[in-house]
């Protein structure tokens, strides 16, 4: 086998001694922290999860709610599509009677006698 390169052995020497300074008690797990509950990052995680439900309870109530007044109106009933509305038409200088009836009035019944 080759003998390794001067910088490969100088790292190795390196991370030796510092293996070296570490001793059992450095290894032993730390007391849990006795400072204040509620750290910054908590408190940051809270008012951001605080700050997006808000959000999207106004966009839902926005979706919800952001119909026209015009929406909100029942649409008007239908009407008998056996009849036709008057037309609404300008009039014209024709004043004669028509020559047939017009489609609104029912068609004349011949009236019998006995």
């Amino acid at each position: 086998m080759s003998t390794p390169p001067p910088v490969e052995d100088r790292l190795r020497a390196a991370l030796d001694a510092r293996a070296r300074l570490i001793d059992a008690h450095e290894l032993s797990p730390y007391r849990p922290p006795t400072g204040p509950a509620w750290g910054t990052r908590r408190i940051r995680r809270v008012v951001s999860a605080v700050a997006v439900a808000a959000a999207a309870a106004a966009a839902v109530a926005f979706l919800l709610l952001s119909g026209s007044p015009q929406d909100n109106h029942p649409a008007p009933p239908a009407g008998d599509p056996r009849t036709s509305p008057p037309a609404t038409s300008a009039p014209s200088s024709n004043t004669g009677t028509p020559t047939r009836p017009s489609p609104t009035s029912p068609p004349g019944t011949p009236s019998s006698t006995p």
